[in-house]
């Protein structure tokens, strides 16, 4: 009797502990494993121009199910590829992270949902780094009417070395300043997403009193390179 009674508190308890690793979570014969790409966003680039390789020693973390912490991480070998093993069938979310320039982390992730034993290669995760990441550029042209001291037109043209400024909707003073190149043309780099007043200074009357030109321009996505599509046009008295 004791013997038929120390087999079923045997079988409850397999029974007991089969029935708490159902869900989500290691103890299985599955695996997802997938590759991490890191893409570059370089300083200075004048065309928002990127730059995609290998994701090496970077973390890959996953979450079993719904949980809201994950449940393990694994580093990326030198090619980008990771591997979770012994995984249970159930949804399963993979994610790294994306740096931006002011130090804040992104999560990029894929969710898959794993078959019992699978071996489930997940879509391709891209994180991103470098200055410009989350940025983008407003670009714009100035041309100038040259005068005399007698107000004469001498010459119309690009406005070269002008200075430009960029000032944040609602903030009192310029964020950012830049002069115009040979063609006029002026760049405002690594801006984030927001409404903005681009202004600079006129000459305009015989007093030579300063107009302030400005015009607004909305950044609505990072990663972009917005275009003011009138030039501004100044007065300038050497």
């Amino acid at each position: 009797m004791k013997k038929i009674l120390a087999f079923l508190l045997i079988v409850i308890t397999l029974f007991t502990l089969s029935s708490c690793n159902t869900g989500e979570g290691t103890g299985g014969r599955g695996t997802i494993e997938g590759n991490v790409y890191l893409v570059l966003h370089p300083d200075d680039n004048y065309n928002l121009d990127k730059d995609t390789v290998l994701a090496a020693k970077e973390d890959v973390f996953i979450v079993y199910g719904n949980e809201s912490f994950y449940g393990d991480d694994v580093e990326t070998d030198h090619t980008g590829h990771y591997v979770f093993n012994y995984l249970r069938p159930g949804n399963y979310t993979v994610y790294a992270y994306s740096s931006l320039p002011s130090g804040e982390r992104v999560a990029e992730y894929q969710t898959v949902t794993l078959g019992k034993g699978e071996h489930l290669t997940a879509p391709d995760i891209y994180i991103h780094d470098g200055k410009a990441y989350g940025t983008s550029i407003i670009k714009g042209q100035v041309y100038a009417t040259y005068i005399d001291k007698d107000g004469n037109v001498l010459t119309t043209g690009p406005a070269y070395n002008h200075r430009m400024y960029l000032q944040r909707m609602g903030e009192a003073f310029p964020c950012d300043d830049v002069r115009a190149g040979l063609d006029g043309i002026f760049m405002f780099q690594k801006v984030t997403p927001g409404d903005y007043i681009v202004f600079t200074t006129s000459i305009y009357n015989e007093d030579e009193v300063p107009l302030i030109v400005q015009k607004t321009v909305s950044v609505p996505e990072p990663d972009a390179i917005v275009e003011i599509p009138d030039r501004f046009e100044i007065t300038i008295k050497p």
